[in-house]
């Protein structure tokens, strides 16, 4: 299996004067939500040799070893002149230190708060570094000019493009990436990626829309022929599209009609790890992230955030028993600005203790705020459910402002078109998904067969589902076809609203397939299934799948179907 493969060092010319190395790691790199399709990734670094030297963007500590063979074998790196850096990850610090021993002389090249960043990362004040706002360029001679764009979001305040028109490379750091590892180099057949760049998009973008329509503005004035990504595939073949898509999908959030403040400040990068999955949890759920790290963001800027938006959310790590000042100065204008009949919710990581989250949670209370998810109190590094748990608290929050619009807004009479499509009848069944520490559920009646060798069929999965992170391609899920008769039982029990994290599976009969997957025992029948694709449809994503085993369980059962009064209506 290539979860079983070892690490290694991928390195190929894309250019004159230019090879890509790619860190790669076969399984899933971290517990974070963009890698949680666990298809592995690249951690993609740069050479350029010409009459100067550099490196853009080498890995964290994981691949040290053997990024450093691999650059040794093919280069001599003690006259290694620069070291570019789209933005300093405190995890490239070995890295950087081995680079360093080798090199003494090196410059690094970055952004001002990268420099902050850098220096206080190696432990090293008197560091040889070049600070590009935007004017400034660095010639490594050969027409290999470098310029350089600031693209800073909230997570990545110190993000950093760079440029070559020599090449027409464009080196985009986190843009435009996606985390999957394969020896494909380039996108060629790029549609194949497109599931796994739209999932990086929506889990690392989508909360910084605004910040990324306006790098897109930017980066829009080069003449670009590749995009040299920081992590999977370099885009090549679907530049075009690519660049459109994330235009679109910039637009879908900035335009949404509410609008969460996802407000937080990160010590160790735990806390805004919980951020990143409620952010995920939010926006599938159709409501756009203002996401603001308080730490990189003016006072005025908030108010104006926590002003225009619907909700809010303030997560804090506790350092020395206390919150950060500039998590204290944000809980400040939050409750001097805003009125407590939006919804509120309060998230934090810590170390020994959990002071930080208490107090926020407390003087929100007391301000009278109404909570949209149980406070969120996570100690070290969150895992997979822990992430799982983040998520659904994100999208029922979401649901809750929805919910308070509808209610503010006077439900229409179903039309005749939507009386006429809520005919349509297809069979009642139980989605089942369980893959490591994370399992969900849902009711389904928008189940077709697709094909018939393979045998296949579609399912319609909403977009705010729980169970839609367990339904990407790769996935493996339980189709339980419930039985007339005794289906009310199980409709109501997955109909029903379940906490974030909370065992869909308690108090109902059921046995696990190998894979994992729940198998209900009272169903008529169940299907064992495998996602082969993906096709986004309104606020559904149509998924197919082939079935790979399956059982009737009641010879002399009926299935059971659902008739519905409206296509507006489940």
């Amino acid at each position: 299996m290539l979860k079983n493969k070892p690490r290694d060092v991928q390195v190929y010319p894309i250019a004159t004067d230019t090879r890509i190395l790619r860190s790669r790691s076969w399984s899933r790199l971290r517990f974070e939500i963009e890698y949680a399709l666990a298809k592995g990734t690249t951690a993609n670094s740069y050479l350029i040799e010409s009459e100067k030297t550099a490196i853009i963007d080498p890995p964290g500590e994981t691949f040290t070893q053997i990024y450093l063979e691999a650059l040794q074998q093919r280069f001599h790196v003690e006259e290694l002149d620069y070291v570019i850096l789209g933005h300093v990850n405190p995890n490239r610090a070995v890295t950087l230190k081995a680079l360093l021993e080798i090199a003494p002389q090196i410059t690094f090249v970055c952004s001002n708060p990268g420099a902050i960043n850098l220096r206080a990362a190696l432990e090293n004040p008197d560091l040889q570094i070049i600070v590009m706002r935007g004017e400034e360029t660095l010639d490594l001679g050969n027409g290999h000019n470098l310029q350089f764009i600031p693209t800073p979001n909230p997570r990545y305040a110190d993000q950093l493009c760079t440029y070559d028109p020599q090449t027409e490379i464009l080196y985009t750091d986190k843009l435009f990436g996606a985390h999957i590892c394969g020896d494909q180099v380039f996108d060629e057949g790029w549609e194949i990626y497109n599931e796994d760049r739209r999932y990086y998009f929506d889990c690392l973008m989508a909360p910084h829309a605004r910040q990324v329509e306006t790098a897109l503005d930017k980066l829009a004035d080069f003449p670009v022929r590749m995009y040299a990504t920081g992590h999977g595939p370099l885009v090549r073949d679907g530049l075009i599209d690519l660049t459109k898509a994330y235009r679109e999908w910039s637009q879908q959030q900035t335009s949404a009609d509410l609008t969460v403040a996802l407000i937080y400040a990160s010590a160790y990068g735990n806390t805004a790890t919980l951020a990143q999955a409620i952010a995920r949890g939010i926006t599938k759920a159709g409501v756009a992230v203002e996401s603001i790290n308080c730490e990189f963001t003016e006072p005025e800027d908030i108010r104006v955030a926590v002003e225009k938006s619907a909700g809010f959310v303030i997560g804090s790590p506790t350092l020395g028993g206390h919150a950060p000042t500039p998590v204290q100065t944000a809980l400040g204008i939050v409750l001097s600005t805003a009125t407590n009949n939006k919804l509120a919710g309060v998230f934090g990581s810590f170390g020994w203790s959990g002071e930080a989250v208490d107090l926020i949670e407390g003087k929100l209370k007391d301000a009278g705020y109404r909570f949209g998810f149980d406070t969120i109190r996570v100690k070290f590094k969150p895992d997979d459910a822990t992430l799982q748990l983040c998520e659904e608290a994100g999208t029922d929050f979401a649901q809750a402002l929805k919910k308070t619009r509808k209610v503010r807004s006077p439900s229409q009479p179903a039309t005749s078109v939507e009386q006429a499509v809520g005919r349509i009848v297809g069979s009642l069944c139980v989605l089942t998904a369980k893959e490591g520490d994370r399992s969900s559920a849902m009711l389904a009646s928008w189940v077709a067969q697709a094909s018939f060798s393979p045998p296949g069929l579609t399912i319609a999965v909403a977009k705010d589902r729980a169970v839609e992170t367990l339904t990407h391609t790769g996935n493996k899920f339980v189709l339980n076809i419930l039985k007339e008769g005794n289906h009310l039982g199980l409709m109501k029990h997955f109909l029903k609203p379940f906490g974030p994290g909370e065992d869909r599976f308690a108090d109902v009969a059921a046995q696990e397939t190998e894979s994992g997957s729940p198998i209900l025992t009272d169903a008529l029948a169940y299907l064992e299934c495998s996602v082969q694709n993906r096709m986004e449809s309104g606020d559904h994503w149509l998924v197919y799948a082939t079935v790979e085993s399956g059982k009737l369980l009641d010879n002399d059962g009926v299935t059971a179907v659902h008739h519905r009064k409206s296509a507006t209506h489940y």
